[in-house]
């Protein structure tokens, strides 16, 4: 029998923060589609907040899954007895309230809006997508709804970011359509798209004649490939 993990461990599983720096690329490139200055505490302080939405809904969505976790991945935290049920349920929900209440607190009321529609999809997906055909198509959404969580944030229109916006659901959509195909076969193939999330920021903040800023979003790629050797990227 393998050893019980320490609950730090458990939780960085949990909240697959190596995909994190997607997150945070997500914000800037939603920030300058809308045509913002970009100024990087605002953008800092918004990637914060998404981040906690972000990781709110790992958590629900391993507390959610624990039952098909048990028979097909016992290797994730909560089959494994490194943490239980109850303590992701209410870590998750605590979480996805305190990403409402930082963005509350550093955003218009308007992206407080977006904001609880992210929070709704998210929900949404961590409990259907298991049993709902349209699974990808929800976590699609969850991704272009940053776009526009940081868009409203920055300058309190979204119209420019829908475009943008339905080009990144669309690459996760395809993402997680092909993950849940191929499912423990995927090999590196699912970390390497979920890294590119952050290529397409940066081709869309490139397209939107911010070109000095796409690199920032390629470090994003260059990072989250790093720490998914240390946590798995899913």
């Amino acid at each position: 029998m393998n050893a019980r993990r320490s609950r730090l461990h458990a939780y960085l599983l949990l909240a697959r923060v190596s995909n994190l720096p997607t997150v945070w690329t997500n914000v800037l490139a939603g920030t300058v589609v809308a045509g913002a200055a970009v100024s990087w505490p605002a953008v800092a302080r918004m990637a914060f907040a998404v981040s906690v939405l972000y990781t709110a809904g790992m958590f629900l969505n391993d507390a959610f899954d624990r039952t098909f976790d048990a028979r097909f991945r016992p290797d994730r935290p909560i089959p494994a007895g490194d943490v239980t049920s109850s303590e992701t349920f209410i870590t998750g929900w605590a979480l996805l309230i305190a990403g409402l209440a930082v963005v509350a607190a550093v955003a218009p009321p308007t992206a407080v809006v977006w904001a609880l529609l992210l929070a709704g999809a998210i929900v949404y997906y961590d409990y259907r997508h298991k049993r709902d055909t349209l699974g990808p198509v929800v976590m699609g959404i969850c991704r272009g709804l940053v776009y526009c969580v940081a868009a409203a944030a920055a300058a309190s229109v979204i119209t420019p970011v829908v475009v943008a916006a339905v080009v990144l659901t669309g690459y996760v959509v395809g993402l997680t359509w092909i993950a849940k195909r191929v499912g423990q076969r995927a090999g590196w193939l699912i970390p390497l798209l979920v890294a590119g999330i952050s290529i397409v920021d940066a081709a869309v903040i490139a397209l939107s004649g911010a070109p000095a800023l796409a690199p920032w979003a390629l470090l994003g790629f260059v990072v989250t490939l790093l720490l998914q050797r240390v946590v798995p990227g899913t």
